[in-house]
């Protein structure tokens, strides 16, 4: 094992840093560039599983908006996940990496079912979980998903990979003077209404003290500095 200093890390993408540019879909050189990235660590023994999103495809919020049911929509975006996993598998499989997709919803003949016994043993196998369809259930987000996940397998840290470089106390791109945070308690994202993740999944990861590193995905090498332990982005922890 190398000088990294998390064994098992959990990589939250959202699915608009699968979009790249455009915003939508998916474009094949940024998943590219994150399977390099995995790739990379799990090269230096780190254990990496990885909870998608799927804004660049479907957002439940957005289905709302057009008279789709609250649930329906939900379920529609765990069904974008699961697009958005079998990409990132693809890619990954490609650098050489062994993958497995796990699924909250059952799709036996493209993912395998949820199961963490069988998750932990892929990892301790040198194996990539993709963790999609999130928890399977509606009204819970891809973000509670990686906290659930994060305390399931008893993984050390939530690596958060946005497009901004970390969480500030405004938007940056709107506002540029904007200060950004080095360090935040898991209680002053909750006070504050920082957009780091929702509060039902900063309570989770408060609750089960798991800390999140927020960080730029842009930034090429940037996953890799954050399993050494480089300070990066802005680091979420206890008091």
């Amino acid at each position: 094992m190398s000088s990294a200093k998390y064994r098992r890390v959990i990589l939250k993408l959202s699915g608009e840093a699968l979009a790249g540019s455009k915003g939508i879909g998916i474009d094949p050189q940024i998943v590219s560039s994150i399977a390099r990235e995995v790739k990379e660590i799990t090269d230096i023994g780190v254990q990496v599983a990885i909870v998608v999103g799927a804004g660049n495809i479907w957002r439940g919020v957005q289905g709302m908006k057009m008279g789709i049911d609250r649930a329906t929509s939900d379920y529609m975006g765990m069904l974008g996940t699961v697009i958005n996993a079998m990409a990132l598998q693809d890619s990954l499989e490609k650098q050489g990496v062994d993958t497995r997709v796990q699924s909250a919803i059952e799709m036996r003949e493209v993912a395998e079912p949820y199961i963490r016994r069988r998750a932990l043993r892929h990892l301790e196998k040198g194996r990539v979980v993709i963790f999609a369809a999130g928890t399977g259930n509606p009204y819970f987000s891809t973000d509670t998903c990686a906290a659930l996940r994060a305390a399931e397998i008893e993984a050390e840290v939530i690596l958060m990979a946005k497009k901004v470089d970390g969480v500030y106390d405004a938007d940056p791109m709107e506002n540029p003077t904007a200060k950004k945070y080095k360090e935040l308690a898991y209680i002053d994202v909750l006070k504050q209404g920082l957009g780091v993740m929702d509060a039902t999944a900063t309570s989770l990861c408060m609750d089960n003290r798991i800390p999140i590193i927020v960080f730029g995905i842009t930034e090429p090498g940037n996953i890799k500095r954050a399993v050494m332990g480089e300070k990066i982005g802005t680091f979420v922890k206890g008091e």
